[in-house]
């Protein structure tokens, strides 16, 4: 079993993001409509796994098998939905992916592809934008992510040992998007 390892907020993760997105745009050219940076990497301050979590966000579900044409080519493989209806899950190859001609090795990341009105690309961004706007609810999680990480079993026990904490954050969030209409 791999244990999960959590490490204190690395100010170099963004720089990380930034240099994998453009590699991303030039391998999808004009397919994608936008590339966020979600998870706890994308969140100042905020411990987590040194693990950048990427959605790429197109218009229409209709471009999917062309995404996933230009996915592959750049060592990406499909791994499905991972029971999350409207995201499609990628793995790479190796740590060269995405091969860009260069040698360069990528950070580890978990990358998605979603259309605009996917539900749970809008729970990636309600999530980090209200981390992102509320330093102390960040802090609160990533005392809990140490935690977790100290005591659980293993990755299932410490994500299960985070739901409650994430749905009450995802209750906040939408609360405070719901007051902005």
């Amino acid at each position: 079993m791999k244990k999960v390892v959590i490490e204190t907020y690395n100010p170099a993760w963004p720089q990380r993001f930034n240099e994998l997105k453009l590699a991303l745009e030039k391998g999808l050219p004009n397919l994608i409509q936008s590339i966020e940076h979600v998870g706890s990497t994308s969140v100042p301050g905020l411990s987590a796994k040194p693990i950048l979590d990427v959605d790429i966000v197109i218009d229409h579900r209709d471009l999917l098998p062309e995404v996933f044409d230009h996915l592959e080519k750049m060592g990406y493989y499909h791994r499905g939905d991972l029971g999350i209806e409207g995201r499609e899950a990628f793995a790479r190859v190796d740590g060269y992916v995405p091969w860009d001609g260069t040698d360069t090795v990528w950070m580890e990341h978990h990358l998605y592809v979603c259309s605009k009105e996917s539900a749970e690309l809008q729970r990636h961004v309600a999530f980090r934008d209200y981390l992102r706007n509320n330093p102390s609810a960040a802090y609160e999680y990533g005392e809990l992510k140490k935690k977790l990480a100290a005591s659980a079993i293993d990755r299932t026990a410490y994500t299960d040992g985070k739901d409650a904490f994430v749905h009450s954050i995802l209750n906040l969030a939408f609360k405070e998007v719901d007051g902005k209409k």
